[in-house]
């Protein structure tokens, strides 16, 4: 899979000198206009599986801002293959042109079906995935937020020799994949800290699917109350970050898990002189479609 890349840059933050430590943030967000940050890392060898077996059609899953599902389309354009996206919500179905990530998607050519909230949560199950393949024959599927072993090895090579010696790798969590990949390349003195964007116990689980070591941490209090989940706080934080920083960020992942890191630094959390690498991975085309939600909750914009 190649796409015309830039090179992902590690970006220091600048931190008041009492803190004694140091904060950079890995830039996997530029590394490519609308396949970003760690939606690349996962399609890469997702999209080399679907060519190797000859499959011309992918299906995935996703929400209404999914960064996933803009991901897919984009790349199934790129690569020739034809797109397909399970929609969660059927009253998606009317507001397409309204919705700045399924209009997108709608524009590389991806094709809809919009089922419940009810059935969306059978998705992995046999009878619904052969449901799929009677309606659209055949198809390579890729799971939701993109997550499988492939997903994995791709976000692997996310760290290279230049990131050796960070003490801590902080990343966002969605599904588990790219925290994983992290894990499964981060050296032994390292220790990688994720950070949910949404609420549950299963995380824990799920990645422990896909690696062996144990020099990981999840930190649960900064989901903000689940996935896509907002309150001014934190809109105020990303705001703040890029007037001082001029870095954007995203309010459903890396927004969340940089305003955890600055508060677990406020609180004396990192030890003295540590050195800390957060991830940056992407999703920004999210924040068109955030803010249309915000501006009907009369809440200050994302900027």
């Amino acid at each position: 899979m190649i796409f015309n890349l830039k090179n992902s840059i590690n970006q220091s933050v600048a931190l008041s000198l009492k803190h004694e430590v140091e904060l950079h943030l890995k830039r996997e967000d530029s590394i490519h206009q609308f396949v970003s940050g760690n939606k690349y890392r996962k399609l890469k060898y997702n999209i080399e599986e679907a060519q190797r077996n000859e499959f011309s059609r992918l299906l995935t899953f996703g929400g209404a801002y999914s960064n996933h599902i803009a991901a897919v389309a984009f790349a199934g354009k790129t690569y020739g293959f034809s797109t397909i996206g399970i929609i969660r919500g059927e009253e998606l179905r009317d507001i397409i042109d309204g919705n700045p990530t399924l209009s997108f998607a709608k524009s590389c050519g991806m094709q809809f079906k919009f089922v419940t909230r009810e059935a969306y949560r059978l998705k992995e199950t046999d009878g619904f995935i052969n449901n799929l393949k009677e309606e659209f024959d055949d198809f390579y599927l890729i799971p939701e937020g993109g997550t499988n072993a492939f997903a994995v090895k791709g976000c692997e090579e996310i760290l290279t020799e230049a990131d050796a010696d960070f003490n801590f790798i902080c990343s966002a969590i969605g599904t588990g994949g790219t925290i994983s990949g992290l894990i499964n390349s981060v050296k032994e003195d390292q220790k990688v800290l994720g950070f949910p964007a949404l609420k549950g116990a299963f995380l824990q689980e799920d990645i422990s699917k896909f690696v062996d070591n144990k020099n990981w941490n999840i930190i649960t209090d900064y989901h903000f109350g689940g996935y896509a989940k907002v309150n001014e706080s934190l809109i105020q934080f990303i705001n703040q970050f890029k007037e001082k920083q001029n870095i954007p960020l995203d309010p459903v992942y890396t927004g969340k898990m940089m305003f955890g890191v600055f508060d677990l630094i406020e609180k004396g959390f990192f030890p003295k002189g540590s050195k800390i690498l957060a991830i940056h991975t992407g999703g920004l085309q999210g924040i068109a479609g955030m803010n249309n939600y915000l501006k009907k909750k009369k809440i200050e914009l994302i900027k």
